[in-house]
């Protein structure tokens, strides 16, 4: 079984030998139901700010800071099991041949009224005692017990728009132009003004925007943990592998302007000519390895207060070092540089991966942030991004009110000599950063020929049409349908995350059919668009209220494996098994900016595709693993762009007027 296919919690935690430092590619995978879930979020929406009755506060365990008890937000439910597995047979019947269909459900009627009987009454006497079940088990299960490294299977890169510094001035005005910019999104989210946002009657939870400034996360063989700085007062600068804490306030908590923080930052670049030990690139490999470096790494006290102080910090900034753009990948390298840094030759080293918000700018252009995913969606991410974006491009003087009183200048934060332990686990980091990278394959296609205001036009909905034109290029290209993930935010529940929109269905796959036939009329195939679209649609509508499928068959794994009880043999079945095995792997990240997310694929044999559908064009990241030879993001980018073609020629097509002839 593939391992994308069986939860986290199952594997068995083992000290890593020689054979285990090196990543295998059968455990290249992540997200067990994870991804980002920024769905039709919109844009700017602090342009207008609003009172909330968000809080930002400290907690000493839990999630972190949370929502105050004055939002009204609802209990996350348990779903009915005979629903449930309704759904799931619908989900999983395209994926299967109709012999398997015939044993999938027979499977799963044993399951329903056998261990699944017994499992759902367990569910739901937790769901009595708890106002979201789900919440810590997925943070502990889908994140903190997950061993492969956070370095492209979790953390995400989020762009901002390229950049043209036209000297080193010029970039360090900007770096601390953005610096500046999220100590005063911190301060929006302090003073409880981000505001509510409603779905439909319901108040969307805004407790994650508490929980992404000050966090960390810790590298635990086993399990990791969290911790949570939310009143820290500075940020950590990486500057040729070198770290500086740098006070983001003066004495009485006011923030200092950004030429101030100007100032700071070309000190530390006029202190360090050498390249600094990359001990940053120990937090890019698997995490028991991280966790055994680490171990040894802060035995020393140096180190360990070294790194409780990066910890610590409210984010961290990388000043990369220039790395010169390749003609027509210039967007390719943008991304590449988020998700991974490059290499251990390039900038995988002067970052922390462990952090939450790690803001990166290159002198030749290219910024953006890595984000840790374990504490939050991705959400507060790109909302910090169009904020700033924004504030920068509209106010002449941004950055300048603030305070100039710096009580203390950068101080460099010291490790002690390099021991051969240490260095070994060096050497061991090093080989897998540089392998990951050359592994991951990237194609960012910028659509121009429509966007989103085409599509409304077309009484359709943007997201669920890209949804479409998504199975529809990995259709053309494997001629099978492809279990696709979507995530759809759970915000109208206290604490929640996300559940996954299953975008593969019937109706897309008879769609897909349809548009790679000769026989099939134009009317045949536009009926079909508009079906899988409304299908689509419809099951992202239920997500969203938490009507899903995988959530509730993952809490019902979970109570076997916390009663100590065996796990089903339906969690072995074919339609579960093909229908967990995401090849298309997906989030919305919307923006009016010229800017995107990426990721690295959730199975070895699939893609990400992480998409910005703007008014007039359509940008979407795909990456997937080079030592495959099924996959490759070039042919799956002109598969996707003939797609959007396609389906914009049926749609016309059908939609001139009849003559009365």
């Amino acid at each position: 079984m593939h391992a994308y296919q069986s939860a986290p919690v199952e594997r068995t935690v083992q000290t890593p030998s020689s054979e285990m430092r090196l990543l295998s590619n059968s455990n290249k995978v992540f997200w067990n139901l994870t991804k980002l879930s920024i769905s039709n979020q919109t844009p700017n929406v602090l342009v207008k700010l609003q009172p909330a009755s968000y809080r930002s506060k400290s907690t000493d365990g839990g999630d972190g800071p949370e929502a105050s008890t004055k939002q009204k937000l609802l209990t996350y439910p348990v779903l009915p099991l005979n629903e449930t597995l309704q759904r799931f047979l619908l989900t999983a019947q395209p994926l299967l041949t109709p012999s398997e269909f015939e044993k999938q459900k027979k499977i799963t009627q044993k399951f329903e009224e056998n261990e699944g009987e017994k499992l759902q009454g367990l569910l739901e006497e937790v769901g009595k005692c708890e106002k979201n079940w789900l919440a810590h088990r997925w943070l502990t299960n889908a994140y903190l017990k997950y061993r492969d490294p956070v370095t492209v299977y979790v953390s995400p890169g989020m762009t901002f728009p390229y950049q043209q510094f036209k000297d080193m001035r010029e970039y360090v005005k900007y770096t601390a132009q953005v610096i500046y910019g999220l100590g005063e999104f911190k301060g929006i989210v302090d003073a409880g003004e981000i505001p509510i946002v409603k779905m439909g009657k319901n108040e969307l939870d805004n407790s994650q925007f508490g929980k992404v400034f000050g966090t960390c996360r810790i590298p635990i063989r086993g399990t990791d943990r969290i911790v949570y700085n939310p009143s820290s007062n500075y940020v950590v600068v990486i500057y040729k592998n070198h770290f500086y804490k740098l006070s983001l306030y003066d004495s009485e908590g006011n923030l200092l302007t950004s030429a101030t923080l100007a100032k700071q930052l070309e000190e530390i670049r006029d202190a360090e000519s050498n390249v600094g030990v990359p001990y940053g690139v120990l937090t890019t490999d698997s995490r028991d390895n991280w966790a055994e470096a680490y171990e040894q790494l802060v035995k020393n006290p140096e180190n360990a207060a070294t790194v409780k102080t990066i910890q610590g910090a409210l984010f961290t900034v990388s000043m990369d070092e220039c790395i010169d753009l390749k003609p027509g990948q210039e967007t390719n390298q943008l991304i590449l540089g988020l998700i991974h840094g490059n290499g251990s030759r390039v900038n995988s080293g002067n970052r922390w991966m462990d952090k939450t918000i790690q803001l990166v700018v290159n002198p030749n252009g290219n910024v953006g942030f890595t984000y840790e995913h374990s504490p939050a969606e991705g959400q507060p991410i790109a909302m910090m991004m169009d904020y700033v974006v924004k504030k920068m491009a509209e106010d002449a003087d941004f950055g300048s009110c603030g305070s100039t009183n710096v009580e203390c200048g950068p101080q460099k934060l010291s490790f002690a000599p390099l021991n051969d332990c240490v260095g070994q686990w060096l050497f061991y980091a090093n080989r897998n950063i540089d392998k990951l990278v050359n592994d991951l394959q990237c194609n960012v296609l910028k659509f121009p020929c429509y966007g989103k205001n085409y599509i409304k036009k077309q009484k359709l909905g943007p997201d669920s049409f890209v949804q479409m034109a998504l199975q529809l290029a990995f259709y053309k290209i494997h001629k099978v349908p492809a279990a696709q993930y979507e995530s759809a935010h759970l915000r109208i529940f206290e604490n929640g995350r996300t559940e996954t929109i299953r975008s593969c269905s019937n109706e897309s796959l008879a769609f897909c059919k349809a548009m790679t036939s000769s026989s099939a009329s134009l009317e045949e195939k536009a009926g079909l668009l508009r079906q899988a679209v409304v299908a689509h649609q419809q099951y992202a509508k239920n997500a969203l209220q938490g009507i899903g499928v995988d959530r509730h068959l993952l809490g019902l794994k979970l109570m076997a494996l916390e009663n100590n009880l065996p796990v089903p043999e339906f969690y072995s079945s074919p339609g579960y098994t093909k229908s967990m095995h995401f090849r298309v792997s997906t989030s919305q990240v919307a923006t009016l900016y010229d800017a995107f997310m990426g990721y690295g694929p959730a199975t070895d044999d699939g893609y990400a595709s992480c998409y910005n559908p703007r008014d007039d064009d359509i940008i979407v990241a795909i990456t997937c693993w080079r030592y495959n030879q099924d996959t490759d993001p070039d042919k799956f980018a002109k598969a996707l762009e003939e797609a959007f073609l396609d389906m914009q020629s049926v749609l016309e097509q059908t939609n001139k007027p009849k003559s009365k002839l």
